[in-house]
Parts: structure tokens; sequence; C-alpha cells
């Protein structure tokens, strides 16, 4: 039996993921967060004597973003395996969530078999991508890239990007990230310069037009 624990901050996703999951014979949801700290507790409490398989991971959460969580979990040298399930299109995040640790990465708007047979492939220990990452990856390996100027972004200041793209202000951003104001607006001001940016309009179009944000 595969044991998965899953983490997402909103509960009709993470029920949509479990009910799915539950058509599976062998696959067993033995416990759900929220957020990092709820994540935590569970790891904590499930222990090495009982511990889960398959973390199934959103990037986009309050405090902690998945990427945070996988490199965390990297350096604590947690031997859960990691699967990145999220809203965000392959071509942005994949790449970036494989480099943090993630054992695979598969979009919420994909077929629900999808999710099921990413699982078990985690489970195994394999990476699992799907077709349009594999494409990617060869493609990068065999022909020239122009790197978009949001590659060069840390995580964090990719995160605080498409917070602001989505009309946050600073303060609610850094209340859901659980910084102080003054740190998200030197990830602002690092933004805007390695963007070659001036404002938050510059920002939201730029978020917009790389596909980062819906329009």
């Amino acid at each position: 039996m595969i044991r998965v624990i899953l983490c997402d901050d909103h509960g009709l996703i993470r029920r949509g993921i479990r009910d799915t999951l539950a058509d599976a014979q062998d696959i067993e949801v033995v416990g759900e967060a929220g957020d990092y700290t709820e994540l935590r507790g569970l790891l904590h409490t499930l222990g090495k004597d009982n511990p889960c398989d398959v973390l199934v991971l959103d990037i986009n959460m309050p405090g902690r973003s998945g990427l945070d969580v996988l490199h965390v979990l990297k350096d604590e040298g947690n031997p859960v395996r990691t699967l990145i399930v999220s809203m965000y299109p392959e071509d942005q995040y994949a790449i970036r969530a494989l480099k943090a640790g993630a054992y695979g990465y598969v979009n919420k708007g994909g077929d629900p078999a999808t999710l099921v047979q990413a699982v078990r492939t985690v489970a195994q220990g394999r990476k699992y991508v799907t077709p349009e990452i594999a494409q990617m990856l060869v493609e990068s390996l065999t022909a020239p890239v122009t790197e978009q100027a949001h590659h060069k972004l840390s995580d964090r200041e990719l995160q605080t990007l498409v917070m602001i793209a989505s009309g946050k202000r600073l303060s609610d951003i850094a209340e859901e990230l659980m910084l102080s104001p003054k740190t998200v607006s030197v990830y602002r001001a690092r933004v805007l310069e390695k963007l070659g940016l001036t404002n938050n309009s510059e920002l939201t179009v730029y978020a917009i037009r790389n596909g980062l944000v819906a329009s």
C-alpha cells in the first residue's frame, strides 16, 4: 500500500485529490495539511516507524511555498518523495521544482489518471515527468535556449512577483508569507532590478505576457 500525505491550502482541492486517489486500491491517504506548519506536525506524528511514501504538494501556499518546503526537506535529508501538483503551467515551474528536489510535477487541470500514475511512479523512487516536461528537458540539452529574465529570480522572488501581479498589496504578501513588510519590499526591489522594470504595473504586464499569472 502506498501511503500518501496531501498538502494544499484549499480544502476543496485536497478533497478532489483525495477522492481521485481513493479510487486506486493500492493508495491510501494517511494525512492532510493546509500549510507548512500542519505538514511538519504530520511528518513528526507519523515518524520513522510509520512514514508516508509520497507527499503530494502544492506550490502556492501561505507561509512557506511548496518550493520552500522542497528545499527544507532536502536540507534535512527527509526521505519522503514529493510530487508537485500545481495549477501553474509546466513550462514555468516544473523544471524549477525538479531542481529543488521534487520527484515529479503534475498540473491540477490534467487527467485524474495521470495523478494516480504519477503517485505510483514516485513511490517507486522514479521521476515522473509528462511528455511536455520531457520535451522541455530534451530541448534544453539539444538546443541553445535564451533564458527568460524571470528564470534568474530566486524561488521567493518569483513568488513575490506572482503575488504582486495577482493584485496583492505588499502588506498582504508579508502577512501571507509570514515576513516583515520591509523584507517583502526588498524582494520586490530585487525583482524590479533583475527584470529591468520600474513599477507594479510593469510587473503585472510582464507576468501576464510570460504566463506566470492568468490574464
